[in-house]
């Protein structure tokens, strides 16, 4: 064998003020003001915790509301002609039926309403896919040197089986308004998953140009720069934006970024995780970096979505979490070290991690960050395996101690490099034998875009009449037959598995 190659901004915003009036309590003096704080506090508190009720009988209304959005993106698609007058008139005038948390997005982004239009996002590729478990959104942005996105997706499909990729879909966001950018990273994902683009595990969506606001003058905080709180601030409305989309499509929501590696059993190990939780939670933490690895119940997301739009000029999409966190659970009367119990209550971190960050070259310009995950541990490259006695031989290159044995016989994984046309990897039985059924393997979780293209699988047959046979009159099996006798039986134009 071988191969070939509203009320709720009011309770919020008085929210983020907590620390400023505990602070000015503290420092008073007088017992009248300490109670008059105290007393503003507390009805604070149950103003945000009925909104928070009446933020889950809204939750319904966000989903019927983005499907009439879905139907209208898809007659926008598939149409060939010009909408009429009465047609967009219909499209502008459903905004004015979407829920609370839409119509709120006019408070906190003004500029919306000369632009009715620009919740709608682009969908570029995709069916649309609801009813699904779990939807992981990949927000992505043009880098200067390298680009981690491909990459990034085969880690995530590797070793999905069909039962999980039916189960979940993956929302690739470009965040970005060059459509000749927009299209090109589109293409290139259609390109390395056709199936998945076909099936619907994929989709791939941009936002509207007029979805983003004037970010040219921005308050410098923090001791940040100029370009860093515009970079962030950005990323505050990108999270917002996927997170809306992907609210109606699945029960839980998981934010990643696309420039990370992902154990093979991360699906598995997030539900596990999810179902022995005996207590509420708002978030499960499947990394301890940034924002990636957060797992959230869907019904939540739109609460989530209005904090952040309610300061995303102030502080980075981590930092607003946190304190919406404190702003549900923690105590003014009581100090910091209870308040971070009851945000643990509501924040749970599984261990190992399932996400490994590996980009190097931030989406900041000129930022290099060599960020990683301490508990991630080591992928496992390679898995033990039994295969029959036999003489292996390869015309590549061997890189390092990566040798074509020790993958044959299950010790390590094959590492060769510069390949070329006519490169082969053969394995000769010692024995004749009776072969129902093949499995090869390209690539793996730290280098998936090292592996075999453009490959054909060959076996020659033990029986040198019926070899003669196929040469000279062609296969009975109906595999084509090479001039040496061997029978081609798979082709790859990708990759081989």
């Amino acid at each position: 064998m071988r191969r070939r190659h509203g009320p709720l901004l009011t309770a919020l915003c008085l929210g983020a003020a907590f620390p400023l009036l505990w602070y000015a309590a503290w420092q008073g003096s007088r017992g009248n003001d300490l109670d008059m704080y105290q007393s503003q506090l507390l009805e604070l508190r149950q103003r945000l915790l009925y909104a928070e009720k009446e933020n889950k009988k809204r939750s319904h209304e966000l989903s019927s509301a983005l499907d009439e959005i879905k139907h209208v993106v898809a007659k926008r698609m598939n149409s060939t002609t010009n909408h009429t007058d009465d047609t967009k008139w219909k499209e502008l005038n459903l905004t004015r039926k979407l829920p609370v948390h839409f119509t709120n997005m006019y408070y906190y982004l003004p500029h919306l309403r000369e632009y009715e239009d620009a919740i709608f996002p682009n969908v570029i590729f995709g069916q649309q896919r609801t009813g699904v478990s779990l939807v992981m959104g990949i927000p992505t942005v043009k880098r200067e040197k390298h680009h981690y996105l491909i990459n990034t997706l085969h880690s995530l499909l590797y070793e999905l089986s069909e039962e999980q990729k039916n189960d979940c879909v993956i929302i690739i966001f470009v965040a970005e308004v060059n459509a000749e950018y927009v299209n090109s990273v589109a293409e290139s994902v259609k390109t390395s998953f056709p199936r998945e683009i076909q099936s619907g595990v994929l989709e791939v969506i941009s936002p509207p140009a007029s979805y983003y606001p004037d970010l040219s003058n921005l308050k410098k905080t923090f001791g940040d720069s100029e370009d860093r709180v515009r970079w962030r601030t950005k990323q505050n409305l990108d999270y917002s934006f996927l997170m809306l989309y992907a609210q109606p499509k699945g029960t839980f929501y998981l934010q990643l970024e696309d420039d990370i590696i992902a154990k093979p059993d991360y699906i598995q190990s997030i539900e596990n995780f999810a179902a022995k939780q005996s207590q509420e939670w708002m978030i499960l933490e499947f990394s301890q970096l940034g924002f990636i690895g957060k797992l959230f119940k869907s019904e939540d997301l739109p609460l989530i979505v209005e904090f952040f739009l309610m300061f995303y000029k102030d502080k980075p999409i981590d930092w607003l979490i946190d304190h919406l966190l404190w702003v549900k659970v923690c105590n003014p009367e009581k100090d910091a070290i209870h308040c971070e119990k009851e945000k643990a209550k509501l924040r749970i971190r599984a261990k190992p991690s399932l996400f490994q960050h590996v980009g190097i070259y931030s989406s900041l310009a000129g930022k290099i960050q060599n960020l990683k995950d301490k508990d991630f541990g080591k992928n496992v490259l390679h898995k033990t395996h039994n295969n029959p006695p036999a003489k292996v031989d390869t015309s590549l290159r061997t890189y390092q101690q990566y040798t074509l044995e020790k993958v044959y016989k299950g010790k390590d994984c094959f590492w060769a490099s510069a390949p070329v046309a006519g490169d082969y990897i053969s394995f000769t039985f010692l024995n004749p034998l009776k072969v129902e059924k093949y499995f090869f393997r390209s690539g793996n979780m730290e280098h998936p875009g090292d592996k075999l293209f453009n490959t054909t699988v060959e076996v020659l047959p033990a029986d040198e009449m019926l070899r003669k046979e196929l040469v000279d009159n062609g296969s009975k099996f109906n595999y084509p037959a090479t001039k040496d006798g061997y029978l081609k039986i798979g082709w790859c134009v990708t990759s081989l598995k």
